[in-house]
């Protein structure tokens, strides 16, 4: 299972030189894909989930996390037999799954006929893959208790790389803009509590944004078949570096001090590419 490869060698890599006098062992890498707004069911999602598995099999992931809308049909049993015919891969290659309530996600049972699949223990939590925390947050519902949490988990983290994971996005330049909510209430804490990476769906298409306040902002909702049209920025916004009307996904790979992001489109090819270091 690749996550086990998350656990150290305590006494070679983080403690005592490796035998020989080597030196540290190299950090073993946190690799994340990241899909959105895919839930449409049926062949597509089927086609789209192949996609994925045939990515992961040469790249391997030790956790997909999804960025929102895993379920446009708004039928409970439909979702179940959709996710199991796509994802349901996962679990035999190892792979963990975090997930995020999107807009469509909620509008029955606010969502929670998803959890199980999304091994969401709540609407909004944290959860740990060796150095990386990821803070996975209800954009749909951007209320005092689940900032206050942030606030706190953020305050209190030791994460050398914090990520947020949340549907709407800060910043978008298509069919969407700026979610008001998030923007007042979250990135402020983000840009305090030195986020590293934003990643968020919603807008269906691949837009990278240059760091706000050392704050990266990455929007990917290529995993349904509808693409939405990529239109200018405000000027208030951060410059956008990189945008893309494709169906696909993220792969980010965290080694040591150095995260390299990529987006890859359903045939496997890598678009886009951005590195930096924390």
């Amino acid at each position: 299972m690749h996550r086990a490869a998350l656990v150290p060698v305590l006494a070679c890599a983080l403690v005592l030189p490796c035998a020989g006098g080597a030196g540290p062992a190299p950090a073993t890498p946190v690799r994340l894909i990241a899909i959105g707004d895919f839930g449409v069911g049926g062949r597509a999602e089927r086609s789209f989930g192949a996609a994925v598995r045939r990515f992961e099999a040469g790249n391997p992931a030790d956790a997909l996390v999804s960025l929102g809308d895993s379920d446009y049909t708004e039928r409970p049993e439909a979702f179940h037999e959709n996710w199991e015919a796509s994802f349901g891969w996962l679990a035999a290659a190892g792979v963990e799954v975090a997930g995020v309530l999107g807009n469509h996600d909620v509008r029955v049972d606010r969502g929670r006929y998803e959890y199980d699949e999304l091994e969401m223990p709540n609407r909004f939590y944290r959860s740990t893959i060796g150095p990386v925390e990821l803070y996975l947050l209800d954009s749909t519902s951007v209320d005092s208790a689940q900032t206050a949490w942030l606030r706190r988990a953020l305050s209190r983290s030791k994460a050398r790389w914090r990520i947020a994971v949340f549907h709407h996005p800060a910043f978008t330049c298509g069919t969407y803009r700026s979610h008001s909510g998030v923007v007042a209430r979250w990135v402020p804490l983000l840009e305090r509590y030195r986020v590293r990476l934003v990643l968020s769906g919603h807008d269906h298409n691949y837009q990278r944004f240059a760091p706000r306040r050392g704050v990266r902002y990455v929007v990917h909702g290529g995993g349904g078949t509808r693409r939405y049209g990529l239109q200018r920025c405000p000027s208030s916004y951060p410059r956008r570096v990189a945008a893309r009307l494709e169906q696909g996904f993220l792969y980010v790979v965290i080694r040591g001090a150095r995260l390299d992001g990529f987006a890859v489109d359903s045939a496997g090819r890598r678009t886009d590419h951005f590195a930096f270091t924390g």
